[in-house]
């Protein structure tokens, strides 16, 4: 394993919270933080699966190229489970299941296992996040929406933090007071030769906190600016101007690792016609017959927008921490963990 491409040394790190006190504020974080996204975006709380059926095109497909954890069921024929990536699609089957009307929807503690993850400080094979969806009305799918529900949900992040700085007065905001709106062609015309992962770090560091509007959809370059699955995210929908994409990603500037930081995947889904494009552009016109693709193709299910904020990330990037395994129990490399023992980086 290549250390210096896989774990960031911060020099001079030394942790603001010991593990006592990073524990007492890991709950705090989670609990308010959870509490406050409930009441801004109307969200009752739900019991979500750890696994699904194989085959149900329910389990989120990320890029299409993560292998999911399957394993057999002796009790139901050898029939195959595999764990969830995450519950964006099944969130809107459930949805529907509960017959939640427009302007309400719900959220849930989601726990995955993503084992072709590259450990570094921010990744992890473990993946926990707040799923969240909300019914929407047809009029509601455009691009002036999506901006209204990231900004409260930047607000609960806002209000977060002040708490956390309350509690702990060493953990100074960083915030800024509102989250800057980019288009990723926006980024690929101001940064041209930069990675997408250089372009972020550039508007991040320079406004604090940015909306990166249409992730997986094609740029001007023929390129994205990252892989979005075709079946939940509708990047094809025309947004503002020539742009398309009615999603993006939440991400902020992090003083500690010195780069941008995602804090949330999220946008408004698909609808039977974004679907059908996207499918088709991705190449996968099979996952059609799919039970769920199939309700959605039928109009069965109803009009959402949705997304996942990681809880670890939000602790992660709230606490001052170095390292994800500073707030999360995960697995680790050896030479990582014994590195990390030697700069005061604490893994849980």
């Amino acid at each position: 394993m290549n250390l210096d491409k896989h774990l960031f040394i911060p020099s001079n790190y030394d942790p603001i919270l010991n593990l006592t006190r990073t524990e007492k504020a890991i709950k705090l974080t989670k609990d308010f933080f959870e509490h406050q996204l409930s009441a801004e975006l109307r969200l009752r709380r739900v019991t979500a699966p750890l696994f699904v059926l194989k085959g149900t095109g329910i389990n989120d497909d990320l890029n299409g190229i993560e292998r999911p954890v399957s394993f057999p069921i002796k009790f139901m024929n050898e029939t195959h489970a595999e764990i969830v990536h995450s519950l964006a699609k099944w969130k809107r089957w459930n949805l529907k299941k509960l017959q939640i009307p427009a302007g309400y929807g719900l959220y849930t503690d989601m726990n995955a296992i993503r084992p072709d993850e590259d450990l570094d400080n921010v990744h992890s094979i473990y993946v926990d996040q707040w799923d969240w969806e909300r019914v929407i009305t047809e009029e509601e799918r455009n691009l002036a929406f999506l901006k209204r529900i990231v900004s409260k949900i930047y607000s609960v992040m806002k209000r977060t933090e002040y708490l956390l700085y309350e509690e702990y007065p060493e953990l100074t905001p960083q915030l800024p007071d509102k989250i800057t709106f980019l288009h990723a062609q926006q980024l690929e015309d101001q940064y041209p030769g930069l990675s997408s992962k250089e372009k972020e770090d550039k508007a991040a560091k320079e406004h604090g906190a940015i909306f990166i509007i249409g992730i997986g959809c094609a740029l001007a370059s023929g390129e994205k600016h990252d892989g979005r699955a075709p079946d939940y995210d509708d990047w094809t929908t025309p947004s503002e101007g020539n742009n398309k994409g009615l999603n993006g990603d939440i991400v902020v500037w992090n003083n500690i690792l010195n780069r941008s930081f995602e804090l949330s995947s999220m946008g408004i889904r698909v609808n039977k016609e974004a679907l059908q494009k996207q499918l088709s552009i991705a190449r996968c016109e099979e996952r059609a017959q799919l039970m769920w693709h199939q309700m959605l193709l039928n109009n069965e299910l109803p009009l959402t927008i949705g997304g996942g904020i990681g809880q670890s990330r939000l602790c992660m990037f709230f606490l001052r921490k170095a390292h994800i395994g500073e707030v999360q129990s995960s697995i680790w490399p050896q030479e990582v963990i014994e590195t990390c023992a030697k700069h005061k980086i604490q893994l849980l």
